[in-house]
């Protein structure tokens, strides 16, 4: 029989990176087969998620708490159906919460089935003994990162670079641009703004107000400011309550392509933190990145997390490239008077461009695309196919 590779991934961000895996392993080991638990990118390939991923996709301590028991009675859901399958492989990806819970689990119960993890956790930004957790954890990592697998080997696993996806994921964007306006009835002149309030619904539910703010207080200094608000289909809903009514024109569009396209279409973006920084990098938009929890949670985070940068370009270049307004200054007067210095100055936002996009060179390994690198790992952990 075809072997397994069991795949858990918990936010729509990990959907996405695991959906180019099941691709280049489809490609490399027809045949496969994939069970687990993902989101609808996998969907669209065919995955039988056990259930709907948004259910579990939180973050932030004091956020966890309401739906503890939900992400437990999920965890004892997914350890059962591991047991009951015997697959070839364990693929975590990203979510290193849940992962972590996860494995921990599998190890007390004596699983000898083989575990990767896909997504190295930012043990460089906070919690350094995650490393040492992870390798007695794990069989293999994979990392996005290049200064990240020395990090993981210094206690004995092996990890390797493979290189960030979005380096693939808006490779061959073609798609006319025009026609995507008409689609959604966007002007075909004007500023259009590209608003990003997260892909969870806590980041929904706190940045959609702020970001709501910041882009009517624009629209009064940008008379023909319209605003692209991209979507995944499980938050589309609550995105489009959050700015129902907002006087800026708007529209709120899903899927990845046309995600995609709003980036390539809209002079400017105003962003949750996250990679969606380096998709923005790689379709040429300039944009600011903010992001904030309850008042208790930020006030955790600003003493536990050790990186200078929450941008993962400004991490990269350690240096203040992308504009970033997290925590305590993830105000919408400070996002707005940001936004319309860079809108106002084009020059300055295609500086911030050139400089992000040389750093995000950093992030292909060579000779490959990332996720055929990380295929053909997964595929060596599983022993061949």
């Amino acid at each position: 029989m075809p072997k397994l590779a069991y795949i858990v991934t918990g936010e729509p961000s990990g959907d996405i990176l695991a959906s180019r895996l099941m691709q280049s392993l489809r490609l490399q080991a027809p045949g496969v087969r994939f069970a687990g638990m993902g989101g609808e990118t996998m969907a669209a390939l065919g995955f039988e998620s056990l259930f709907d991923i948004s259910e579990i996709s939180v973050m932030g301590f004091r956020e966890v708490l309401p739906k503890l028991p939900l992400i437990l009675k999920r965890l004892r859901q997914v350890v059962a159906d591991i047991e009951r399958r015997q697959p070839d492989v364990i693929v975590t990806v990203d979510s290193w919460g849940f992962a972590s819970a996860l494995l921990k689990r599998l190890r007390q119960k004596k699983v000898a089935i083989p575990k990767v993890c896909y997504v190295a956790p930012q043990v460089w930004a906070w919690k350094k003994g995650r490393a040492r957790t992870a390798a007695k954890l794990l069989d293999r990592m994979m990392a996005l990162w290049p200064h990240e697998p020395q990090l993981f080997e210094k206690y004995g696993l092996r990890c390797d670079f493979v290189g960030h996806p979005v380096i693939e994921n808006t490779a061959h964007l073609t798609d006319d641009l025009a026609a995507f306006k008409r689609r959604h009835g966007i002007p075909p002149g004007g500023a259009l703004l590209c608003v990003l309030p997260g892909s969870r619904s806590h980041e929904v539910e706190k940045l959609a107000p702020v970001f709501r703010k910041a882009v009517e207080r624009l629209s009064e200094r940008l008379p023909n400011l319209f605003a692209v608000i991209p979507s995944v289909a499980a938050l589309a809903g609550e995105v489009r309550c959050a700015f129902a009514g907002m006087t800026t024109p708007h529209c709120v569009v899903e899927g990845q392509r046309e995600r995609y396209n709003a980036f390539r279409a809209s002079s400017f973006a105003i962003a949750a933190s996250g990679t969606v920084t380096l998709e923005l990098t790689a379709c040429g938009t300039p944009h600011l990145i903010a992001y904030t929890f309850g008042a208790v949670t930020n006030f955790l985070a600003d003493k536990l997390v050790t990186s200078k940068y929450a941008n993962l370009i400004n991490i990269l270049a350690d240096e203040f490239i992308i504009p970033e307004f997290t925590l305590a200054r993830c105000r919408y007067e400070l996002i707005y008077q940001k936004a319309l210095e860079l809108m106002q100055r084009p020059a300055l936002a295609q500086e911030q461009v050139a400089q992000a996009q040389q750093r995000l060179a950093l992030l292909k390994p060579a000779g490959m695309l990332p996720s055929e690198k990380a295929a053909a790992v997964v595929l060596e952990v599983m022993g061949g196919f």
